[in-house]
């Protein structure tokens, strides 16, 4: 993907427009042997706004094609103040998409499902109708519905608060796509603090998703925790079982442990892989972002399941370590007292593995100018991989904070580290953990990676970096991309 040259934070290995903004992937497809994500796009700025459906392709997950504008608002139409997050699916030659249709008359907080017909791989939809034109009545949120079939038969979830102040995943059923039926709640719960934290699953689900149980292994239902009061967001998931038309399920977890992952969705893939893309906002202000013209982008597909005993586990997917370049480094030894040790240089987009064991607390410290790093933490006494970018930007309109996941003791560390300019994603690979979050160095030196440790600890590591090589990106002349008469 085009870069541009004085923009040294805009991600080269992840998929976003040429330009303006983007959020939430929708409608991630498996049809006529593509890879097929859509997502929210406003062709107009780098601000949420005028929501249109963009869509990219791909054979293999490493090159794609951005198509033209798959959804657009019609004006005077259901979805007149924009084509809303959703999904879609394949039925023969068909692509069916469903959204929510956005019409601020109606409400801010219901928009009911709307579908479009593709009978050209998803270049051009037919005009969006309403599929479910109401809502129950004890909503006070209604959006995000999410299709799958199930046998012969198809289902659906929609996010949704009720009005007793539970978050929700409403369940429909229907035989041909057309005709649906409310069943009630597929599960519904009150706010409840997830993993023991003070983010909690919210006062609605938005983007519900869906991975059902398979080979005796449980299913999990992935929620955006949405929360019209305080702002505070999340994403969780619910592991469990199906009885009936109801999912039971346990305490939620998280699904990403950063502040930067946000509405992911999932795509069934051949081989019965499940891939999962989010969408990772800016943390930095928002006039910074329109000024250099874009906002948001999504995050690697990730490999995603749910091991026996319940818990989520996620991984790149395979096909990107076709993505690792030149070997930047290798690295294998200890690391302890007051000194750092010197572990070798990366460009702004690397893949790293690391096999860590400690004693105390000793990280792994990316610096990115003579006063800016990044850390990441392992604490053996607390159990926690932490990252810390409170010293990530001398820039104070860049966001600071430290963000942990659960990380086991006593044992080896492997985790994965993927680094795209201003995107970091962690995978704890010993557990199938995530973080992600987003970072803005103003340095223009060159980057490089240290060892540290805390007074008394000690770190064995072997240390392995390669350069992130960038995705092919066929991108369209800007005619093509934008509808008519729309300013870019």
């Amino acid at each position: 993907m085009s870069t541009a040259p004085r923009d040294p934070y805009r991600p080269v290995a992840h998929l976003r427009p040429p330009r303006n903004w983007i959020n939430d992937p929708n409608g991630l497809v498996f049809h006529d042997g593509h890879y097929h994500v859509f997502h929210q796009y406003n062709p107009s700025g780098a601000t949420h706004a005028n929501m249109h459906w963009g869509h990219f392709r791909s054979p293999d997950l490493l090159s794609w094609e951005q198509l033209p504008i798959a959804l657009s608002p019609t004006p005077g139409g259901v979805d007149a103040d924009g084509c809303f997050s959703g999904n879609a699916v394949s039925d023969g030659d068909r692509l069916v998409a469903f959204y929510s249709a956005n019409r601020w008359d109606r409400s801010p907080q219901h928009q009911p499902v709307a579908t479009a017909v593709s009978h050209d791989g998803g270049r051009t939809f037919g005009r969006g109708q309403l599929a479910v034109p109401a809502w129950p009545e004890d909503c006070t949120m209604y959006r995000d519905p999410y299709v799958w079939r199930d046998g012969e038969r198809w289902r659906m979830l929609v996010g949704a608060a009720l009005a007793d102040g539970r978050g929700a995943a409403l369940l429909y059923e229907s035989p041909d796509l057309e005709t649906w039926t409310c069943l009630g709640p597929f599960d519904a719960r009150a706010q409840e603090p997830v993993a023991g934290t003070d983010l909690h699953t919210g006062e609605g689900w938005e983007c519900p998703q869906y991975l059902p149980p398979r080979s005796g292994r449980p299913g999990a239902l992935i929620l955006s925790a949405w929360n019209h009061h305080d702002g505070a967001r999340c994403v969780a998931a619910l592991v469990g079982e199906e009885h009936g038309n109801a999912f039971e399920a346990g305490a939620p977890v998280f699904v990403d442990h950063g502040p930067e992952c946000y509405a992911p969705a999932l795509l069934r893939a051949p081989g019965d892989r499940w891939l999962l893309w989010g969408w990772s906002p800016e943390a930095r202000e928002g006039d910074w972002a329109v000024a250099d013209g874009w906002s948001g982008v999504l995050t690697l597909p990730r490999e995603v399941s749910v091991a026996a005993d319940g818990t989520l586990h996620q991984q790149p997917a395979s096909e990107l370590l076709a993505l690792r370049g030149e070997s930047a480094f290798h690295a294998e030894g200890v690391a302890h007292g007051p000194q750092p040790v010197e572990l070798g240089g990366v460009g702004r987009a690397f893949d790293l593995t690391a096999r860590l064991e400690t004693t105390g607390t000793a990280s792994l410290r990316l610096l990115t100018g003579p006063d800016e790093y990044l850390d990441f933490r392992l604490d053996a006494d607390t159990g926690e991989l932490v990252v810390d970018r409170d010293h990530a930007s001398l820039d104070p309109r860049a966001h600071g904070g430290s963000y942990r996941m659960p990380c086991p003791t006593g044992q080896p560390v492997e985790l994965r580290l993927v680094v795209d300019h201003s995107l970091a994603e962690v995978f704890l690979t010993t557990t199938g953990q995530v973080l992600t979050l987003r970072f803005y160095p103003t340095g223009d030196g060159p980057w490089r990676l240290e060892a540290h440790t805390a007074p008394g600890a000690r770190l064995s590591h072997a240390v392995d970096a390669w350069e992130l090589l960038p995705l092919v990106v066929k991108e369209p002349s800007a005619g093509p991309e934008l509808p008519q008469g729309q300013p870019t």
